[in-house]
């Protein structure tokens, strides 16, 4: 466990995501539950866990699955009541672990009583954005940016959705409403917060929903005064650069911990754009990755991770889900988890879950819903639409976790929300605690041996940063040296380092080879003591 009383003990910690709609079920409604969470408790610990990331709780009207927020203080009844958190809260630090809290700060709900009360020109009316014209705009999933408001004879602004109405941080009684809530939360015990969207607070509108406002890193600093330096943050910033996310984590603390860095999605997309993909290209990714490691070293801190609520699954993004399932899920999991920042890993993830093929009349995601109605509009063939949601729907990191090779995965005894992956017979809990070589234990392995102070604390190099198939780096602090070489193609191929010297402290194959095989992970310590 890291050590606590470090002011910097998050820095060696191991993060898990929960989505609790899709976790566990303990009622029969066919959606997970807090009850279901405290239940798996053990599960989340001895894979290595010290915080829990919950996405949001909140009572809301489930129009993006509760990232459009009723009521910021209140549990919504169908994950249980305020008495359950609290015992979730106890439980977890029962086990030394800390709970997280999914804060949206960008927007509401448009039933929730603040814009309620701002349509009928009530105290909140300046709680929100409007406007006399409707610019043309258009939100990240698609809907017109501003929506007519006939109750408010005027246009309100929703950066995601209609559903949710963007709230006016230049207003002081926002900031001031929006960190009591925060603070309700750390009176129940909570030991922070991952910050939902965090540069769309302060905004530009004069030139479009993607241009930072001016006062984002003024609104971060008051909202560290009123929390206090020993809360976790975690910021979401999809578009963040280096320059920014050395402002957010300034080793000085008073903005965020850490950052959530999405320039990864870049390397297999075709122009940017999500629905259509194309071969990773791994020089690409390697060097981005190089120049954030290198870039933050002393002087800021980032996450770690391979998916989450908003990304399919990675051994279906960059991996491979037949012959070489096991071997690539865990090599990608070796590539990733010991370069320097907080593993974050998501649910499902340590299993090796997989995409999911659903109809096209079962998906749920608001992005994908708006996106196939748009495709359909547009005349797309159907089976087009279907491959598309197949490679990049957010649905398919929120069907539902795989605990059992029974019925609904274990997951629920009623109907799930979305339709369990067919491959939860093999890829499950249950079959893998019996497995010693499966993805689970290596998981398992992997997070107690990054435990080491060298992949907290120490220094990061590439090697062969042009090689097409293999990612190798070395990393290093004092006298040691540790070698981490991924094989991303399913050939063998050599070894950038030539001819195998050192001791293996972790692999996803028995025995050693010349070449590097399918997928294949090899961590091998170069210190003379081993």
């Amino acid at each position: 466990m890291p050590d606590r009383t470090r002011p910097d003990w998050w820095k060696s910690a191991v993060i898990y995501q929960i989505y609790p709609k899709s976790f566990a079920d303990t009622t029969g409604s066919g959606q997970g539950d807090l009850a279901g969470i405290t239940a798996h408790l053990d599960y989340i610990r001895d894979l290595g866990a010290d915080l829990i990331w919950l996405s949001p709780v909140y009572l809301s009207p489930q129009k993006d699955n509760g990232y459009d927020v009723a009521d910021f203080r209140t549990i919504d009844p169908r994950y249980g009541t305020m008495e359950d958190f609290r015992r979730l809260v106890r439980s977890a630090g029962d086990r030394s672990m800390g709970i997280v809290m999914d804060m949206v700060l960008n927007h509401t709900s448009s039933v929730h009583p603040w814009f309620q009360d701002a349509l009928t020109g009530g105290e909140h009316r300046d709680f929100y954005i409007w406007s006399d014209t409707d610019d043309g705009s258009v939100s990240v999933f698609g809907d017109p940016a501003w929506t007519w408001s006939p109750e408010a004879g005027r246009y309100y602004y929703g950066s995601f959705s209609p559903h949710q109405p963007d709230l006016n941080w230049q207003n002081r009684r926002v900031r001031q409403a929006v960190f009591a809530a925060m603070r309700f939360w750390l009176e129940a015990g909570v030991a922070g917060f991952r910050l939902d969207a965090v540069p769309y607070i302060s905004k530009d509108l004069a030139c479009g929903r993607r241009c930072q406002g001016p006062d984002l890193h003024a609104y971060l600093r008051e909202m560290r005064s009123a929390l206090g330096p020993e809360v976790v943050l975690l910021g979401e910033d999809t578009e963040a650069d280096l320059e920014d996310a050395l402002i957010y984590t300034e080793p000085g603390g008073s903005e965020l911990n850490m950052i959530f860095e999405f320039g990864i999605e870049d390397y297999d997309r075709r122009g940017g754009d999500k629905w259509h993909t194309k071969p990773l290209d791994l020089p690409g990714l390697k060097a981005h990755l190089a120049r954030w490691q290198e870039g933050l070293e002393g002087r800021g801190w980032m996450t770690l991770f391979l998916t989450n609520h908003d990304m399919p699954r990675i051994v279906s993004r960059w991996g491979n889900e037949g012959r070489w399932h096991t071997q690539s899920a865990t090599m990608l999991a070796t590539a990733a988890y010991l370069l320097r920042g907080t593993p974050v890993i998501y649910q499902g993830e340590e299993l090796g879950m997989t995409n999911t093929k659903m109809p096209l009349g079962a998906y749920d995601d608001l992005e994908s819903v708006n996106y196939i109605r748009a495709q359909k509009k547009a005349g797309a063939d159907p089976d087009q639409i279907a491959a598309a949601l197949y490679g990049s729907s957010r649905d398919n990191a929120r069907t539902p976790m795989q605990w059992t090779p029974g019925p609904a995965a274990g997951f629920t005894t009623g109907q799930p929300w979305l339709p369990v992956n067919k491959n939860a017979e093999w890829i499950n809990v249950q079959s893998e605690e019996e497995d010693p070589a499966s993805v689970l234990h290596y998981y398992r392995r992997l997070l107690t041996l990054r435990r080491r102070p060298v992949f907290t604390d120490g220094h990061f190099e590439l090697e062969a940063a042009e090689d097409p198939h293999v990612f190798a780096y070395v990393r290093s602090l004092g006298s040691e040296r540790i070698r981490i070489e991924c094989n991303f193609s399913g050939s063998p191929k050599p070894s950038p380092f030539g001819e195998d010297q050192g001791r293996l402290l972790l692999g996803n194959y028995e025995g050693s080879s010349d070449l590097l095989r399918p997928y294949e992970a090899r961590v091998i310590s170069l210190t003379q003591a081993g």
